[in-house]
């Protein structure tokens, strides 16, 4: 197992750049890229990419940057991407616009995780890079901040913020993030004394006219209050008409949004629930676990204190018919759901994620849930009950009445099932991953 693979990529905040500048289509393909790559190597330090994708994969070079770079050549643009096998990860990407469009360098970086920028030195190191990409290709703009505050960031309007005396004309600037580049015609139009006047951790002007403006000395800690006060009075210099307290309200909500929560969730669909924070946008996952664990799904009433009887008049062909149910839903699953096959409770628990995940009861027919989806669910969970808790069958005519006796409970098997795949909501609130819990409580 490579060193990435031992961290869940989607659990952790990053730094994104995006950077856009013209660069000279006159001179050779090689010439031209030589001052970005040659910066990025020298400034990427941890995070400088390993490898490079065009058709193929191929292990990093400035060589194979051109390779893959004709190999992803089209009419109208050629582009390249950069990552890495190791922590911390990388995903970037290069695109250049060909004739007769304008010519533009496009680059795009994410670097993961955001705390690799806790560091004083290395949030200079990245300075650096953008500032030196800056000296060598007109810059038209660029920004570097955390996705989640991005995330926050397109949730929140500024706008509410707006002193009443304030007059809303002319060019804005919407939002100020960890590095800034404003390019010339917007530095004019704000004033450039005055935005280089403006009271952030650096303000420098470029070659072309162009501002770099850096907010805070380390990028992770943009949340933080000290952060939050120095952004809110960038943000009213550059907009003066902003109210102050506006913005550092609404920036401190933001950083209220980040605050971790601990996970207190119900035991018996804790294994479920785990899983869910990391399937919404990062900003969102405190929030995510809090809802959460204030989550209390109803108690299991899918069983009977005593079985009723048999009514079919050959038990072994509907046992088998059960049987060929379940094993139908592992073959339609067990590429997606791979423990299907192996028939545990976190197979169960696999499978709950899986249906909530695709949001399963909401995006397929009816008719298919209802007719072959949930049948086989049960047939499945029934087998659960009788291999893993020691069960017997008892078999009726009618599915859902079809029990499986465990110590002095039966349970009904499709009858959950059908509960189950009524909506998404129902996933967790008759979750197969509770009933088998329930169930084991009551063997013997």
């Amino acid at each position: 197992m490579n060193e990435a693979a031992e961290h869940e990529p989607d659990t952790e905040d990053r730094l994104r750049l995006s950077f856009e500048a013209s660069f000279d289509q006159a001179v050779d393909l090689k010439q031209a890229l030589e001052p970005l790559l040659k910066v990025l190597e020298a400034h990427a330090g941890a995070w400088r990419p390993e490898v490079v994708e065009g058709k193929r994969q191929y292990a990093y070079s400035r060589a194979s940057v051109l390779k893959a770079l004709d190999e992803k050549r089209g009419k109208k643009s050629m582009s390249v991407g950069f990552s890495r096998v190791t922590w911390p990860l990388l995903d970037m990407s290069l695109r250049l616009s060909l004739p007769p469009s304008v010519p533009r360098l496009y680059v795009w970086i994410s670097v993961q995780p955001l705390s690799l920028f806790s560091e004083a030195a290395r949030c200079i190191e990245f300075v650096d890079m953008v500032r030196t990409w800056a000296s060598h290709y007109p810059v038209t703009g660029a920004t570097a901040n955390s996705l989640a505050e991005d995330q926050l960031a397109e949730a929140s309007n500024l706008e509410h913020a707006v002193a009443p005396s304030q007059e809303n004309e002319g060019d804005r600037i919407q939002e100020v993030t960890w590095l800034n580049i404003f390019g010339p015609k917007l530095v004019e139009s704000i004033g450039r004394e005055w935005m280089l006047s403006t009271p952030a951790h650096l303000v420098e002007e470029l070659p072309n006219g162009s501002v770099l403006l850096v907010l805070w000395p380390t990028a992770a800690d943009f949340d933080s209050e000290d952060a939050r006060v120095a952004q809110a009075r960038v943000h009213v210099h550059l907009r003066p008409d902003l109210d102050f307290d506006a913005v550092l309200r609404m920036l401190r909500e933001r950083s209220a949004a980040l605050v971790p929560v601990e996970p207190r969730f119900h035991p018996d669909v804790a294994p479920l629930l785990s899983r869910l924070p990391d399937e919404v946008a990062i900003s969102e996952r405190q929030q995510k676990i809090a809802e959460l664990n204030a989550f209390r799904p109803p108690e299991p009433e899918e069983w009977l204190p005593a079985a009723l009887p048999s009514d079919v008049e050959n038990p072994e062909r509907v046992l088998e018919s059960y049987g060929d149910l379940s094993e139908g839903l592992v073959a339609a699953l067990h590429t997606k759901v791979p423990s299907i096959m192996d028939e545990t409770p976190e197979s169960l628990t696999d499978l709950d994620f899986y249906f909530w995940r695709e949001n399963f009861p909401e995006r397929y027919k009816r008719e298919l849930i209802d007719e072959h989806t949930a049948p086989a669910l049960g047939a499945y969970l029934g087998g659960m009950l009788v291999r893993r808790l020691g069960g017997t069958w008892v078999p009726r005519q009618k599915l859902e009445e079809s029990q499986v006796r465990v110590g002095k409970r039966v349970w009904l098997p499709f009858l959950r099932a059908r509960r189950f795949m009524q909506s998404r909501q129902s996933l967790l609130d008759y979750s197969l991953t509770q009933f088998l819990c329930e169930a084991a409580r009551h063997r013997p």
